[in-house]
């Protein structure tokens, strides 16, 4: 090993606790600092030739202690004096420390003043991302803020989004308690409570019974205790009130997180609450050949170390001075418990190990950037000059863990997750059960091992802490006014609307085509629904038509049988069969009314329709002008004779149907009837209809047919009182009367009707006013014709109509 024949030498503001003077954890503190010095200071490759010293002043956690002893470390004289140095040997580089954010800070502002270095391992508030303010200031622990992400992700993860915060009334965690409700909220959780308690817990009775109320009236299972000083959590082991309260699941944050301070003798079994708490950790590291250097810590082996006489006094009862037996190394292990030594309570004192080989690191890049540039080796410098090294630092631990400092002077965010557990003793040991690594990729930073972690014995399985329970598909929230967003009422919801996830913020509408469940939690294709011959409505308007469409087509065959007949002949017998023929395409033209509908179908039923019901009504209108025209051609003088004839009522039939053909056509061409699904009619049914297109001009068909019917039933009523033989027209009233008597009943009852009850309407209407034709005009023929023959001959006719004369 080479000589080291300069010395520098770093400073470390060492932290203490009133009431807990000679406690063992910050005298490891202080052991490890100077382990670590002497590890450097005998390793060849890190500061060849050079010694690291130090100056390790007490802080006692007080600020104003903090900046005395800042002082004195600056001027190196025990009566410091403001801008006066006076080392006497070495040069000061840094400052390490302190533990507390609040002594960390002062003692940054001072030495920031004089631009020296500051590495803490234990100040995590975020404060000191403020570089304009600290721009000399590191720390080898995870700010607040990645110990926020964490305790938002684990929270996310147990899905608890009402939970309680316990803090203290000191500034620091005042700012850090405002800073971790706003990210729980933005997150989407809430906080149920956050309550203050006073730093001097023990005489806070009245307040204490307040807080412990508080948290057990709430409905937060999870209660997190925040703050920055590493007692906090003791302090409630001694409150007896706080031990009732075994129906939490405590988070306790990272300051508060170690166990030395808990397992001692006064303190075992008095910590039952915190039994199956939840701690967010520094992650520990190894720190290679510690352990036995504390073990092997005896006054004779270490005399340089005067700090350590204390320790040895109020520990182990050593004084050299009148017994030599209890100061060797047995005696002085025989009186520690094996959590003293234990590597679960070394999380910020391997904080404090990195933060001596950050700056050895920075100190030995600036040296070597001055062997290669070619400048004197002097240990002068500017402490400023050091910043911009430690600002670069990078190095593996040798436990592979790497360290460096971001932009903001942070450490990387690794925190181990431990589940502490009580033991049959009434101590408290930790289990490691997950982790949190910032720098991980999102999804993958937090990992917990769920079945590892023991739960309290009152919960009987993984705990709840909810404002209001989840809203189960089928349900959507709705918050009621002036509650957080984590309090919520659940509501089904609306018709029409499904959700398929719990805790859904809306409801989703279905497709057209699909209809939620019963419960609303999923979709469901729509039951199709259409007039068929299934359904006993379209069976039964199908069979009727089949049957009238029979009846008509032997009215026909009697017609045609007895053609010759002066019944058949009088009442012109081409017309007859016109009208019959259509009667019966109409009877069987409703049948395209039932069935599934097509584009083919569509287009078939009201075009055939009209141009079929306009034949009918056309053939019924050139009947009465054909009876009327015979009546006044019988006048000598009258020139209609040469109107009368088959002809002219063919004529006038075939132009009543070109027109009904045209209106067809025009409709047809502009807006085409088309297949459609109804699906408000009934709920969770698609109703298969035609939709007619253009509403014009359906109801211009319709309107046609009408006005051929008026017509005829204006003519039919002016010749209703002619001579005997022509009697037809009374008939041909009637029949009108009963035509029109449906079709205006059709209308309110087709507009009023949804679904397949409104294709029932128009086939009972096509049924109804073609029966009343059938009905009224050939039915008193046909009885004539078959039971009542002595009236059909012409002799009986022209005698009937001379009488009539007469």
């Amino acid at each position: 090993m080479s000589e080291k024949r300069k010395k520098q030498s770093i400073a470390s503001t060492g932290p203490g606790h009133p009431g807990a003077r000679f406690s063992l954890r910050y005298y490891r503190h202080l052991l490890a600092f100077y382990y670590a010095i002497e590890e450097i200071n005998r390793n060849p490759m890190i500061l060849p030739n050079i010694t690291l010293g130090f100056h390790i002043t007490d802080s006692c956690t007080e600020g104003m202690i903090s900046l005395c002893k800042a002082l004195i470390i600056l001027s190196g004289e025990k009566d410091p004096v403001p801008g006066y140095s006076c080392h006497q040997q070495g040069r000061l580089a840094g400052v390490i420390g302190s533990l507390s954010s609040g002594t960390s800070g002062v003692i940054a502002k001072l030495t920031g003043t004089y631009r020296y270095p500051q590495i803490s391992y234990g100040a995590m508030d975020l404060l000191f991302n403020n570089r304009i303010e600290f721009p000399f200031f590191y720390r080898t622990v995870p700010n607040d803020h990645s110990q926020f992400q964490g305790l938002i992700q684990l929270l996310i993860l147990f899905r608890w989004n009402w939970v309680g915060i316990l803090t203290l009334d000191d500034e620091s965690d005042q700012r850090t308690c405002v800073e971790l409700k706003r990210e729980i909220v933005r997150s989407g959780n809430c906080v149920a409570f956050v309550e203050v308690v006073s730093s001097i817990f023990h005489v806070a009775d009245r307040q204490i019974h307040q807080v412990i109320n508080v948290v057990r009236k709430s409905l937060a299972n999870v209660v997190i205790l925040l703050s920055t000083k590493s007692y906090f959590v003791l302090n409630f082991c001694y409150r007896v009130d706080w031990r009732k309260e075994v129906n939490k699941v405590w988070i306790i944050s990272a300051a508060s997180s170690s166990l030395a301070n808990i397992n001692t003798p006064g303190t075992i079994t008095t910590c039952i609450t915190f039994n199956s708490s939840l701690v967010f950790s520094i992650a520990k590291g190894e720190i290679p050949g510690f352990r036995e250097f504390l073990y092997s810590i005896h006054s004779s082996g270490f005399s340089e170390l005067s700090f350590l006489q204390p320790l040895r006094e109020h520990k182990f009862g050593c004084d050299p001075l009148s017994s030599l037996s209890r100061c060797s190394g047995q005696g002085m292990r025989s009186n520690l418990s094996h959590w003293h030594f234990s590597m679960d309570n070394f999380h910020f004192t391997y904080s404090l190990y990195t933060a001596i080989y950050a700056m050895a690191h920075a100190l030995h890049d600036m040296y070597a950037d001055k062997t290669q540039s070619g400048e004197d080796l002097k240990l002068e410098f500017q402490p400023w000059q050091l910043n911009r090294y430690i600002k670069a630092v990078r190095f593996k631990t040798s436990g592979g863990q790497e360290v460096f400092f971001d932009d903001k002077g942070n450490a990387p965010g690794y925190f181990d997750i431990v589940n502490w557990i009580l033991l049959p003793g009434g101590s408290l040991d930790s289990i490691k059960v997950g982790s949190f690594n910032q720098s991980a990729p999102e999804g993958q930073q937090l990992i917990v091992n769920q079945s590892a972690i023991l739960w309290n014995p009152y919960f009987n399985q993984t705990p709840r802490s909810v404002c209001s329970e989840s809203c189960v598909p089928g349900y959507r929230k709705v918050l009621p006014p002036g509650k957080p967003v984590c309090c919520f009422d659940c509501v089904p919801c609306s018709e029409g609307e499904f959700s398929n996830t719990s805790d859904a913020e809306n409801c989703v509408k279905c497709p057209e085509d699909q209809w939620p469940s019963k419960r609303k939690d999923q979709c469901l294709p729509r039951a199709t629904e259409f007039l068929s011959y299934d359904d006993l409505l379209g069976a039964a308007l199908a069979s009727i038509a089949v049957l009238f469409a029979i009846v008509t087509a032997i009215v026909l065959g009697i017609f045609i049988k007895y053609r010759d007949t002066p019944v058949v002949r009088a009442n012109n017998r081409d017309l007859s069969y016109i009208l019959l023929i259509s009667l019966i395409l109409s009877f069987l033209g409703s049948l395209v009314f039932v069935g599934p509908v097509g584009s083919i179908t569509c287009l078939l039923r009201q075009v055939s329709f009209g141009i079929i019901f306009t034949i009918a009504v056309s053939s019924v209108l050139a009947k009465t002008i054909t009876v009327l025209l015979a009546f006044k051609a019988t006048n000598p003088s009258s020139k209609l004779s040469k109107w009368v004839g088959r002809r002219v009522s063919s004529y006038l039939v075939l132009l009543c149907f070109l027109g009904e053909v045209a209106l067809c056509i025009a409709w047809l061409l502009i807006s085409p009837p088309f297949p459609d699904y109804d699906i408000q009619s009934e709920k969770g049914k698609m109703i298969l209809q035609c939709n007619e297109g253009s509403t014009i001009a359906f109801y211009s068909v319709i309107g046609y047919i009408g006005f051929l019917a008026l017509l005829s039933l204006i003519v039919a009523f002016l010749v209703r009182k002619l001579p005997g033989s022509f009697n037809e027209a009374q008939h041909i009233t009637f029949s009108m009367l009963v035509f029109f008597s449906v079709w205006v009943s059709f209308i309110p009852a087709y507009l009023s009707t949804k679904g397949k009850y409104t294709v029932a309407v128009e086939i009972f209407a096509i049924l109804a006013s073609s029966a009343g034709l059938l009905g009224c005009i050939f039915t008193p023929k046909c009885y004539i014709i078959l039971f009542r023959p002595s009236l059909n001959t012409k002799g009986h006719l022209i005698v009937k109509n001379h009488s009539k004369q007469r």
